[in-house]
């Protein structure tokens, strides 16, 4: 007995020494730490339009498209899988770890670095990522699965080319969440567009024009076969929610008695024109500079979510009448409100659970109660940190970081490629709200914020890598002599000096 204790302590000690046990103690960590982090969000944080959609998956309330269908889908599958609504938030956290363990996992592989590859696990715990965790938003689904696609492209692009069906069968998985991504979000579509370039170069190192085209097809069927399956499982009112961006710019750019003559000239109804001016003279009165529908304008209760679907066509064609006219105010319109989405995002922490006025907070809600004390102790942390790091939690330096991303031409490490393509991703994302934002909230800047922390992450374990490889030479200087690679990888034959992999090749 104790002869085998003994060889099982010898070869615990010698898989800890050659590293074959550290990915195994960064998958505990990561299980661990989103462990939890479920914990101190459960049952999980609803705001008006998650606590609306509990309603919905639970079978209460008919589905509608205001809010994403595939979203209450999948939390009544999950609902019925495991019986308790509480599981959507602890899937959030367990999406966001299992992508940042594969990271650290990767991080190790090429630095054979326990410190660099605890930093990227570290992510997970930064006050502007841990504060939406378990808040469960689309948004932050959006996120979670973004940074999924991209943790397996990552992995793909590690794996030998032998390993052809593990290779697509996580090039699969990719596209399922790419898919959702594309579907959760109605304007993150732009955000998916870089990430589906990540794949299609993990599958093809150098894809030419019909690859790209057959993959853009597929792409492009996946998201539409989806979209109609979620449709026929859920049966979704119609909203047509766009409808909130003319109703928001013709308030805040017309003056009442403009909107009256806009309402006249485009053949709207006496209701929606009532409305409407009543809806500028509010924002204007208090001062409301975003938001006009749920703000300003005059709701009946309950609220019907199927008014604009009745009068989307009438406030279409009113701004596309009258915003050509007016494209002066209408540039400094949106120009003030990005600009405030940039540099006063509020809400950088959810507190718990909320409802609309008049709305009531589903009852399996109030049976699970949050936790006060550990409330309290990650708002204390959050709040803290907006204090005395404010950049972080807003948009214009996520923009700066995403600009730096897309226009530097080469990164230390192997991903310059694909940090390039993530940067782009939030670019884009970013750019998509100059003619929608609807208010400054920081969830709007959620993706951004992630992939850039990540990316930064990256690039600054592949600087410090590449800094502890290179042997100091007899003066100090950094000798020529190529680096040692890792462990597992064998040596470029006839090296003629130290050369970056850009990452153009699988």
């Amino acid at each position: 007995m104790s002869g085998t204790v003994d060889r099982w302590t010898i070869a615990l000690r010698s898989a800890w020494k050659d590293g074959t046990a550290w990915p195994w103690c960064l998958a505990a960590l990561a299980a661990a730490c989103g462990y939890a982090v479920a914990t101190v969000f459960h049952p999980g944080y609803l705001s008006a339009d998650s606590n609306t959609q509990l309603w919905q998956a639970l079978g209460d309330e008919p589905v509608n498209d205001w809010h994403p269908p595939v979203m209450a889908l999948a939390w009544r599958i999950l609902i019925q899988v495991t019986g308790n609504f509480s599981t959507m938030a602890a899937v959030q956290a367990a999406v966001l770890w299992g992508a940042l363990w594969i990271l650290a996992r990767l991080v190790w592989t090429r630095t054979r670095s326990r410190g660099l590859s605890l930093a990227v696990l570290a992510v997970g715990w930064a006050p502007h990522i841990v504060n939406l965790t378990g808040v469960v938003w689309k948004d932050v689904h959006l996120a979670y699965a973004l940074l999924a696609v991209f943790a397996i492209v990552l992995t793909v692009r590690e794996l030998p080319r032998e390993r052809v069906r593990t290779r697509w069968a996580l090039l699969v998985l990719g596209l399922l969440f790419l898919t959702y991504a594309a579907l959760v979000r109605k304007n993150g579509i732009p955000a998916t567009i870089p990430v589906f370039a990540l794949l299609v170069l993990a599958a093809w190192p150098a894809p030419g024009r019909r690859r790209w085209l057959a993959a853009t097809a597929v792409f492009a069927a996946v998201v539409m076969g989806g979209s109609a399956a979620v449709n026929a499982a859920t049966h979704p009112l119609a909203t047509r929610v766009y409808a909130v961006i003319p109703v928001d710019d013709l308030v805040h750019v017309l003056t009442p008695d403009q909107v009256r003559t806009a309402a006249e000239q485009a053949g709207a109804g006496t209701d929606l024109r009532d409305r409407l001016i009543a809806a500028a003279v509010t924002c204007q009165k208090r001062n409301i500079t975003s938001d006009g529908y749920l703000q300003c304008f005059p709701q009946r209760r309950p609220f019907d979510v199927t008014y604009l679907d009745r009068h989307a066509d009438v406030l279409v064609r009113m701004w596309t009448q009258q915003m050509p006219k007016h494209w002066k105010g209408y540039a400094e319109y949106r120009a003030r409100v990005f600009t405030k989405l940039l540099f006063r995002s509020n809400q950088t922490f959810w507190n718990g659970t909320r409802v609309n006025a008049g709305a009531r907070l589903h009852p399996e809600v109030r049976k699970q109660p949050l936790n006060d004390t550990l409330r309290f102790a990650l708002q204390n942390y959050v709040t803290g940190s907006s204090r005395d790091l404010p950049m972080l939690f807003q948009g214009w330096f996520w923009l700066a970081v995403s600009l730096v991303l897309v226009l530097r031409r080469r990164w230390a490490g192997p991903w310059t490629r694909e940090l390039r393509l993530l940067g782009a991703s939030s670019l884009l994302y970013l750019l998509a709200y100059l003619p929608t934002a609807p208010e400054s909230n920081y969830r709007y800047v959620y993706w951004p914020a992630l992939s850039g922390t990540v990316a930064l992450t990256l690039v600054a374990t592949a600087f410090v890598a590449r800094r502890r490889s290179v042997p100091a030479g007899p003066a100090g200087e950094p000798d020529a002599r190529p680096a040692v690679p890792p462990a597992g990888r064998a040596p470029e034959a006839a090296p003629a000096g130290p050369r970056e992999d850009t990452g153009a090749a699988v």
